[in-house]
């Protein structure tokens, strides 16, 4: 069982790392995440830990947040040093990174680079609405260091978009990937979400159509989750929508990932697709992996050899205590061996790859066998001592898992 560490009632200064998360700490893979809380709207079916102006009230700037973010920085150096690990990846998400001006993001990663070892060739990638970046704003990112970005596309029809309440019209998803592009961006996504309701096939043909028609090397598409609390769930709980379809959500994805293949990209992780392997986001493959990881920002998480941690939700609130100079994190848990065995497999049989079948408990591996049988698992790669899923096990992934890990 994971053990959660009582935090003092006023907050240290920085968190102590314990000795076991610090084994390793300069030759596993790390990266750091940097959460940017701020959203122009809120969009219906989100439920991330996102803000408006109209949400934040006083003690939260978006002008101020480069730099609260600097200061969670210079903690983090100070808590992982002496032997500080290398930087492979930036990453910086949200709510919409790119509602703060370029300069600040550029700002940001200078920090990050004048207090951490930094890679040769580390993948530096923001995520983008559409209608946030201009080619001005995409050529100072790039100058600064960012080598990819994410683009929140959605869906190319409008109606649909109307529904999810995204800002963005169609086209300006594909148009601002070939902005990026032109930026000299190395490598440009677009993220989809598939199963709206009112979405029909010939809309997510047409936005897969879209997005191969824009000069992008990596696609991911999820199934649209109705998240309890938010907007879209009070319309389906009120009749308004009906709710997602999960048959047709399997057409969708299986339509998407025989049209992506067709036009070159394979998948590496179950709702990720890339066109070779230097396409492949390797932040993301760094969570996958279970290495370790530094989040930045309210309500960010953390892993680091073990210790799992996350911080205040609220931008005011994580503000605060880095004004005082106190920690922000709100929680830890120490993770024991079964718990970190039990995530490499969540995370492990989603990907392309697979995982050892010694990485199952023995019963694990017995119903391991019998998915082979059922079609799930691929019977030359269990041969060689391997769970990688079929096409059809991917459909059915996250139930696969449930059945592997007991």
């Amino acid at each position: 069982m994971n053990t959660v560490l009582p935090l003092l009632e006023s907050p240290p200064r920085t968190l102590q790392l314990p000795d076991s998360a610090r084994e390793g700490l300069t030759r596993t893979p790390f990266g750091l995440y940097v959460h940017v809380p701020f959203c122009a709207t809120r969009c219906g079916y989100c439920d991330f830990n996102t803000y408006t102006a109209d949400e934040l009230g006083p003690g939260a700037s978006r002008a101020e947040y480069a730099g609260t973010a600097i200061a969670e920085l210079r903690q983090a150096a100070e808590t992982l040093g002496p032997d500080l690990p290398t930087v492979s990846t930036v990453f910086v998400g949200g709510g919409t990174p790119t509602l703060l001006p370029a300069d600040d993001l550029a700002a940001v990663l200078a920090e990050v680079r004048r207090l951490f070892p930094v890679a040769d060739g580390v993948e530096v990638t923001t995520e983008a609405n559409p209608e946030t970046v201009t080619p001005a704003s995409l050529a100072t990112l790039r100058a600064a260091g960012f080598t990819r970005i994410s683009l929140g596309m959605q869906s190319a029809a409008e109606h649909v978009l109307a529904v999810l309440d995204r800002r963005h019209t169609p086209g300006r998803a594909v148009e601002a990937a070939g902005e990026a592009r032109a930026a000299g961006f190395e490598h440009v996504n677009l993220d989809l979400i598939y199963g709206t309701p009112g979405e029909t096939d010939a809309d997510w043909s047409a936005s897969l159509d879209a997005v191969l028609a824009a000069p992008v090397d990596h696609v991911s598409a999820y199934a649209l989750i109705v998240e309890e609390g938010t907007r879209l769930a009070r319309r389906i709980d009120r009749g308004e929508l009906p709710v997602p379809d999960d048959d047709v959500l399997a057409d969708r994805y299986e339509q998407a990932d025989a049209t992506l293949r067709a036009a070159g990209f394979d998948w590496y992780e179950v709702s990720n697709w890339a066109t070779s392997g230097a396409a492949r986001c390797r932040h993301n493959e760094l969570y996958w992996a279970n290495a370790n990881w530094w989040g930045v920002g309210p309500g960010a998480h953390s892993h680091v050899g073990g210790l799992r941690w996350w911080n205040v939700k609220h931008p005011a609130a994580h503000a605060g205590r880095l004004l005082r100079g106190e920690s922000p994190v709100q929680d830890t848990e120490l993770l024991d061996d079964d718990d970190r065995a039990l995530e490499t497999v969540m995370l492990g049989l989603r990907l392309r790859e697979g995982l050892p079948l010694t990485a199952l408990s023995e019963a694990g591996r017995a119903r391991a066998a019998d998915a082979v049988v059922r079609g799930l698992l691929e019977p030359a790669a269990h041969a060689a001592g391997r769970a990688v899923l079929t096409d059809r096990g991917r459909l059915l992934a996250d139930a696969l898992v449930r059945d592997l890990t007991d």
